[in-house]
């Protein structure tokens, strides 16, 4: 079976969408963005044992590798439309490409997506995946709106990650039942199309944590020329973490990466509409350029740990 066969078979879907005009199968794909919206693009790559190793089903490395690449357009409000795949594999592995097409279309249930285009060929296992969607004119949430005074949040919950790659590493610091929640949590992370987007007219910046809290607020912070204080105890966590101690804990939350969560701003006074996930708030923005993480008494104190370095 050949490179087009391979396509044809486990990635090929006929395009639903009037703004496709000439979709998956030709030199290019042709696209038609709406009148009165902006696009918004992001490109990720997932290399086999940097970003997934053999814990990993090829089903949740298909899930995943689309799922972090939404979350990038959940972070500024966008609405997911087009999907270019570009998959290198060792080997043809039937079985393998059965599964990871399986978790990689689970997303196109829940966004009208259409994959258009990309590339398969011979090489060590990685994915390369670009996505593009689309915003009204001017309402993209930038890193860079961030103001003196506003508040900081997070989505839902953020240290499982660390919590599942300990236990995969054999360290018994989890009991099993806790160990396959915070698990999927590592290999299915749930992008927040829906949140970004209604947040679209309330955060003042925004970014999605993928390589944990301390350092992508950091972005944050240094696009927006301000600083943070975070209320390290108020940042939320599942109770499979709340169960570790304080300084594990804490390090967990600040550190974690692959939580793919929303971090935001908004002003002090601002009225939030229901979002599909719980929202928390963990502090701050400061004039001082620096992050200051403080206890619940409003004390200064230091947690080990950093966040992660591509290089």
């Amino acid at each position: 079976m050949n490179e087009f066969d391979l396509i044809e078979k486990y990635f090929f879907r006929p395009a639903f969408q009037d703004n496709v005009i000439v979709g998956n199968g030709d030199d290019c794909a042709v696209v038609k963005a709406p009148a009165g919206y902006e696009l918004a693009m992001s490109m990720d790559t997932l290399i086999s044992d940097v970003h997934f190793d053999n814990s990993f089903s090829s089903e949740n490395v298909g899930y995943k590798s689309l799922a972090v690449n939404l979350s990038d357009l959940a972070a500024v409000g966008a609405s997911p439309a087009w999907v270019m795949l570009s998959l290198s594999l060792p080997a043809i592995d039937e079985k393998w490409l059965q599964g990871f097409q399986k978790g990689f279309f689970e997303h196109f249930n829940d966004y009208p997506m259409t994959l258009i285009g990309g590339d398969l060929t011979r090489g060590p296992l990685s994915i390369t995946l670009q996505v593009t969607g689309f915003l009204p004119q001017g309402s993209a949430i930038l890193r860079s709106g961030a103001n003196v005074g506003d508040l900081i949040y997070v989505t839902h919950e953020l240290g499982d990650a660390v919590l599942a790659l300990h236990y995969l590493k054999k360290e018994k610091i989890l009991i099993d039942s806790d160990a396959k929640k915070v698990l999927q949590r590592l290999w299915r992370p749930t992008a927040r199309i829906k949140a970004g987007q209604l947040l679209r007219n309330i955060a003042s910046s925004a970014i999605d944590i993928s390589d944990g809290l301390y350092g992508d607020l950091t972005h944050i912070l240094n696009a927006s020329h301000v600083g943070a204080k975070i209320f390290v105890d108020q940042i939320p966590v599942s109770t499979c973490l709340e169960k570790q101690p304080k300084e594990f804990r804490r390090m967990a939350a600040l550190h974690s990466g692959d939580s793919y969560e929303l971090c935001f701003t908004a002003s002090k006074n601002i009225l939030f509409p229901e979002l599909p996930c719980k929202i928390t708030c963990i502090g701050e923005i400061t004039e001082d350029l620096q992050i200051k993480i403080v206890d619940a008494a409003g004390i200064p104190i230091s947690v080990m740990g950093e966040s992660y370095a591509h290089y």
